[in-house]
């Protein structure tokens, strides 16, 4: 029984298409369609390698494409009515003879083509199809009206399933029904010969297919990303904990992340698949942080991509560029696709001009992807100036939810000072943080770990006996940091004014709160009580092994006591 694609292809054929573009990269699944839609058609293939006549080789390779088309003519020419020739004329690889930049590009192969055509469509008995088949789509503009492309598209859930049935089946194997279920997802947007290619590999590294094999799948879905060159994938160590405040993002970002681990079980229980969110904000406060760790809590690959690398210099180029950056997300995807500073990569829209019609082409190009996009990409896309991106981003449908990301409060400041102590081995009870929050009102994360990172190199330029990070080598660096409140002061009263204008959800955990209450003028001085409470809450959760060598010295000096008081008894 036909599939519907042969069934697809067979109906082009009966309806005497003359020229059958077949864009695909597998010359051996085009092969074995076109051969099931012969149905007694004689085939002549030309390749690189050599003139066939079904799967015999008739010669070398030392004929042109042109001669082979000449022959082919001529034996049509012989055709007549009580005697009709049926043919599939195959040539593989065709773009290299239609593209005006390469060196075998021939004006005559698309002339002998067009006639062979015209024979089809015209000629008394003759029934010949030219199937040209190549991974790349090139039209040559004489006979562009003459050809049908036909893609070969992607297996179906249904098709990836049975592809894995039939693996398991060779190898006498079985495969869990949950792993199974996720490796159905996983294998979305990849051809039937790289997902033989992944099961092999995977099965040759440990015999089995469990959690462990679907992390394999998904390291070996990275060559797909380097092959294509148009979009980078980055290895990241960000973790959801690096993330100091935004609390109400971290936590709708974990329950997507309990979607993404078990994406099978989630579409069967009815949820659907996620789009993504746009994050806008304040410079420097972790917009490009949380889509890092976004992809680690996911536990996915993290691509990005830049739209200005997808600028082509010939006509309809970008485009092409951003549907193979598109397919390659796809085909990689559960994923995360990161775009950086939407606001620079969609600067144009609406302009007029050839690099602003480009700009605008490509944009409503990823708008119609972005809204009925049905793979498990999880698009991350950061801004900071909301006046230059395109208000369609902002309507309900293209991202999950909109997120506004502002200054780190007294709270947030103490866990990024904390955060970046830490990191560097630097948190310890002389650096007291209640005393760096007081002078650190409007900065951003950034501001913060400027400062940390030049704390450090401070003492560790210092001489010996007084390489520490204290509180006060803390203050000395901050007095002399310009933060971003002092630095871009116009341009942030200009964001939030444009913030208010949306109705974006809060990131930070205490924002929704703080906007109701007057804005703080002045940094209001503690309470004795209140700042012995804050210094014990920050000291509680300073570095465990300074800590715990306190706590031990503690211990020690109490059994000292015990050991003396039971001497004096005696």
């Amino acid at each position: 029984m036909k599939t519907a694609l042969e069934n697809t292809l067979s109906g082009y054929v009966n309806a005497l298409r003359p020229i059958i573009y077949i864009n695909h990269f597998d010359c051996h699944l085009a092969s074995e369609l076109i051969a099931r839609a012969a149905d007694g058609a004689k085939c002549f293939t030309f390749t690189h390698a050599g003139i066939f006549s079904g799967k015999e080789r008739l010669s070398a390779q030392d004929s042109s494409l042109a001669s082979f088309l000449e022959d082919k003519l001529v034996w049509l020419d012989e055709a007549e009515a009580e005697s009709p020739r049926r043919a599939f004329i195959i040539i593989q690889d065709a773009h290299q003879f239609f593209d005006e930049k390469s060196p075998l590009y021939s004006p005559k192969c698309v002339a002998l083509l067009k006639e062979i055509a015209e024979r089809t469509m015209f000629g008394e008995g003759v029934y010949a199809t030219v199937f040209l088949v190549s991974p790349v789509l090139v039209l040559p503009r004489e006979i562009e009206k003459l050809i049908t492309v036909f893609d070969i598209p992607f297996p179906d859930s249904d098709e990836v399933s049975q592809i894995i049935a039939d693996y398991e089946q060779s190898f006498n194997i079985q495969i869990e029904e949950a792993v199974r279920n996720e490796l159905v997802i996983s294998f979305k947007g990849l051809t039937e010969l790289e997902i033989r290619q992944i099961l092999n590999y995977a099965y040759q590294q440990s015999g089995v297919f469990d959690a462990a094999g679907l992390k394999l799948v998904l390291k070996e879905k990275e060559q797909i990303i380097k092959k294509s060159g148009i979009i980078e994938i980055f290895t990241t160590d960000a973790d959801i904990a690096d993330i100091g405040g935004l609390e109400n993002l971290k936590a709708y970002l974990s329950n997507k992340a309990e979607i993404f681990k078990r994406l099978g079980e989630a579409k069967r229980f009815g949820i659907d698949m996620p789009k993504g969110i746009l994050i806008v904000g304040m410079p420097g406060c972790g917009k490009s942080l949380t889509a890092k760790a976004t992809a680690s809590i996911f536990n996915v690959p993290l691509l990005r991509l830049d739209i200005g690398k997808l600028m082509g210099k010939y006509v309809g180029e970008s485009e092409h560029n951003l549907t193979r950056a598109i397919k390659t997300a796809e085909a990689v995807s559960p994923c995360v696709l990161w775009i950086d500073e939407l606001e620079k990569a969609f600067a144009g829209v609406g302009g007029t001009g050839g690099g602003s019609d480009i700009t605008t082409r490509l944009f409503g190009q990823f708008l119609t992807w972005l809204q009925e996009k049905e793979s498990s990409v999880y698009v991350v896309a950061t801004a900071n100036n909301i006046s230059s991106v395109p208000p369609e981003f902002f309507r309900k449908g293209r991202f999950d939810e909109l997120f506004l990301v502002e200054l780190p409060d007294d709270e947030e400041r103490r866990r990024i000072f904390q955060i970046h102590l830490a990191k560097r081995g630097k948190l310890s009870q002389k650096v007291d943080i209640l005393k760096l929050l007081k002078e650190t009102d409007g900065y951003s994360g950034a501001d913060i770990e400027s400062v940390v990172k030049e704390a450090v190199e401070l003492a560790f330029c210092a001489p010996d006996g007084e390489r520490e990070v204290t509180t006060e080598r803390l203050l000395e660096v901050i007095k002399s940091t310009k933060s971003i409140s002092d630095t871009l002061k116009d341009k942030i009263e200009t964001l939030r004014e444009d913030y208010k204008k949306y109705n974006f959800k809060t990131a930070n955990g205490k924002a929704e709160k703080a906007a109701k209450a007057k804005p703080r003028v002045e940094y209001a001085e503690p309470s004795e009580h209140e700042a012995q409470r804050v210094r014990e809450n920050v000291f509680a959760q300073q570095d465990a092994a300074a800590n715990s060598a306190f706590q031990m010295g503690q211990a020690v000096s109490k059994m000292m006591g015990l050991i003396m008081g039971m001497k004096g008894v005696r």
